[in-house]
């Protein structure tokens, strides 16, 4: 391939295309000429087991991951996806420029596919590369509707002698709304589960209270890595994928794929020299790279060599070091790569707490933009800006800014070594959490004389009611992100949470600001680490609205999403399907509930919540024939605030009548993790309670509660009573979690006395 040839297919995946811009008139023109690839994946539903894990999951083509997708540069991919479900479902095309209205978001570009019916997508290919597929309905995801594409070049510019797909996935035997549900509700089981939670005894016995304190004082338990447990991590649908049959010697380009749900990998070879030679489908400079980060939804490829003797072992750990997976080239005696250390957690909230965050002015990293070469628009052979309406601005509204300190803050441009050594510490693992290595081939700068739209986007959320957010505000809440073709949109993305998130544009590619400079890469994904900023441009240059959201599919699901807009008419065969549906998957009621079972009295609590509403009901009874019941309504005035309206019933015994008032409150969850409660009945009688939880030891929860409720006898005053009466109800105890459901726990109250019993979870 030309130098040329190569400059041209960059810029363009840089500048995007008109392939976007073509509504129903230009696709015909589009397709003539093309030679047809055609494909038909089918969908279902059912039992499905992997790596030994089995779970209610979906199929296509019968089995987890879908089929891999080839084709050749130029071709025009006709795809018909046949619903075999009682449930919609829909395909995106990950990575793909393509046209609008078959990127397939449900609702915001693409119709749903509907039960028992098809669809059909039709994509002219004008990239090569390696990409993948997956749903995105709901959380489908996650239970198996994914697959790989893989586009070969017309005229090859690498050279390699065999290729093989390494798709990375998670996998649990959980329902995935179940997950969900279990994340929002607060359980710590997951991390439990994977021996990956921080108790109390721990920090103190590191030293880390005071960094526990202030991880406390800002709402946090600590540094977090992965919310959820799997019990399978998969190449290619499997803990080990085989390549025996390869001949020694043989150059092998390896498409990795990181399909996942929800997990990082850290990749590690045990050899083979490889170099990476592409990222999320562009060519890149060749690189070699023994180990990197392997954020969800990119895209690398490798080439390695098989070696003489000895199979050649590739892994990937989770993140968190809760699990692994691998793939095996070649055979004979394995040459081992290395499996990634769990990462030392008490060690990262030392040094994340000395970090200084604080309300203010935006720190842009700015870069300025070169010429934009003339053939930027000629691939396509038509110009689709007169298509185009492009009055809109970007939406400024939502000014929620951050500064930083320097010394703690700013980006991190230094590689260190690769090792092999047993130590992979914190200090060593954050140097990879930037794209330094990755440089274009050519440059990718655009010309000065365009007008560049700067952009601040702080990645937010709450990890207690797990509900997502940019800059403060769930996609339910949020308008669309307007921005205007023909201009340079800049964003500094600023991420002030604890995790990762890798944020993905959908039909576009960006240029991720690194070291490289004019040679910085282009990306469709891009992560961003806690409490880091990276910054990413991309030209104005395509039709319609396009989704951008994090790439955890928890995270976006929990509302850390948007719609970039270009403002333009929206395509008529989108008008039976609004919007709105896409935005209220982000907004659903999830439902769950406790009850403890025990020797001196019983409870249950159940909660139905929404990112603004929610329901609660309480009962609770003694074995005397006490007891108290309470319904209420809260609205969230933001992530720690709400209020509420009810009424409680209760009385004093079997034989004594209930007293029902109705009352007003307000709930907040404090600094230090408490969980306030004030309210105000009818009868003018004020009630304060408070609570906490802290885990003490790996399993064993310390729990705390005090309810104090005063009648001053400003209302219904009592003869012979005093103008002012107190009760006090307190309790201390201790849970120990058995599984994600059932706990077994011990209590002192000061009514009832001592006790202990089940706490159940549902």
């Amino acid at each position: 391939m030309s130098k040329l040839t190569l400059l041209v297919g960059l810029t363009l995946l840089f500048s995007g295309n008109s392939l976007a811009q073509v509504g129903t008139n230009g696709q015909d023109r589009l397709e003539k000429g093309r030679p047809v690839k055609r494909y038909e994946l089918t969908i279902a539903s059912g039992k499905v087991t992997l790596a030994g894990v089995t779970s209610h999951g979906m199929t296509v083509n019968g089995s987890v991951p879908g089929p891999t997708l080839e084709f050749t540069e130029g071709d025009l991919a006709v795809i018909t996806v046949f619903n075999k479900m009682d449930v919609e479902t829909s395909v995106h095309w990950h990575g793909l420029i393509l046209p609008n209205f078959y990127d397939g978001v449900p609702y915001l570009t693409t119709p749903p596919i509907k039960p028992h019916s098809s669809f059909e997508y039709r994509i002219p290919l004008n990239q090569s590369g390696t990409y993948w597929y997956h749903s995105h309905t709901m959380l489908q995801e996650q239970k198996g509707v994914y697959g790989s594409i893989v586009i070969k070049e017309k005229e090859p510019s690498l050279v390699y002698d065999r290729d093989i797909v390494f798709l990375l996935s998670d996998w649990t035997g959980e329902r995935s709304e179940h997950v969900l549900k279990n994340l929002k509700r607060g359980n710590e089981w997951y991390q439990v589960k994977k021996k990956t939670a921080v108790p109390l005894n721990r920090v103190i016995g590191r030293g880390a209270l005071g960094a526990q304190l202030k991880f406390w004082r800002d709402r946090m338990e600590g540094a977090d890595i992965a919310d959820i447990y799997y019990p399978a991590f998969l190449t290619n649908g499997q803990r080990i994928d085989s390549h025996p049959n390869l001949t020694p010697g043989e150059k092998v380009r390896l498409r990795m794929i990181n399909a996942s749900a929800s997990t990082y990998f850290w990749v590690d070879f045990g050899g083979g020299n490889p170099r990476i030679v592409s990222s999320d489908g562009v060519d890149v400079q060749p690189v070699h790279k023994n180990r990197f980060l392997f954020a969800i939804a990119e895209t690398y490829d490798i080439i390695l060599t098989v070696p003489e003797e000895g199979t050649l072992e590739i892994t990937a750990t989770a993140q968190d070091g809760s699990g692994h997976t691998s793939m095996h080239l070649g055979h004979g005696d394995l040459l081992p790569a290395k499996v990634i250390s769990r990462p030392d957690k008490i060690a990262m909230m030392k040094q994340m707490s000395t970090m200084d965050m604080k309300m203010g002015a935006p720190t842009i990293i700015s870069n300025p933009l070169k010429k934009t070469p003339e053939f930027l628009k000629k691939k396509y052979g038509m110009s689709m800006k007169d298509n185009m309406k492009p009055e809109a601005m970007m939406n400024d509204g939502m000014k929620v800014q951050m500064s930083m300190n320097p010394k703690s803050h700013e980006m991190n441009h230094e590689m260190s070594m690769e090792t092999d050594s047993g130590s992979f510490d914190y200090q060593q693992r954050k140097t990879y959490f930037n794209y330094d290595f990755l440089t274009a081939k050519d440059s990718t700068m655009v010309d000065p004389g365009i007008k560049v739209n700067e952009m601040l986007l702080n990645l937010t959320g709450n990890m207690n009611r797990y509900i997502w957010s940019i800059n403060g505000k769930p996609l339910s809440e949020a308008d669309k992100i307007k921005i205007k073709g023909g201009e340079v949109t800049r964003i500094t993305l600023n991420n002030l949470t604890m995790m990762h998130h890798p944020m993905h544009l959908h039909g576009h590619y960006f240029r991720v600001i690194n070291a490289q400079g004019d040679h910085s890469p282009l990306k469709h994904t891009v992560n961003v680490p806690p409490m880091k900023q990276v910054t990413i441009e991309f030209y104005n240059e395509e039709y319609g609205d396009w989704f951008f959201h994090c790439h955890v599919l928890y995270h976006m699901m929990g509302g850390m999403a948007r719609v970039f807009s270009y403002d333009t008419e929206r395509d008529d065969r989108m008008k039976p399907f609004p919007v709105k549906n896409l935005i209220h998957e982000t907004d659903r009621f999830y439902s769950w509930g406790t009850a403890r079972l025990g020797s001196n009295f019983n409870e249950i609590r159940l909660t139905s919540s929404s990112i603004r509403n929610e329901f609660n009901a309480m009962a609770e009874a003694d074995y005397s024939g006490k007891v108290e019941l309470q319904a209420d309504y809260s609205y969230y005035l933001n992530d720690w605030v709400r209020l509420y309206a009810g009424v409680n019933s209760e009385n004093e015994g079997t034989s004594e009548p209930f007293n029902t008032v109705a009352l007003a409150g307000l709930r907040y969850f404090m600094p230090y993790m408490f969980s306030l409660d004030f309210s105000l009945d009818h009868q003018l009688r004020p009630r304060v309670r408070l609570d906490r939880e802290l885990l003490l030891f790996p399993r064993l929860f310390l729990e705390a509660e005090y309810d104090y409720r005063a009648d001053f006898g400003w209302i219904n005053k009592t003869e012979g009573v005093s103008e002012y009466q107190g009760e006090t109800e307190w309790l201390i105890g201790v849970s120990y979690i058995l599984s994600k459901n059932f706990s077994i726990q011990a209590n002192y109250n000061n009514l009832y006395g001592w006790g202990g019993g089940l706490l159940l979870r549902f």
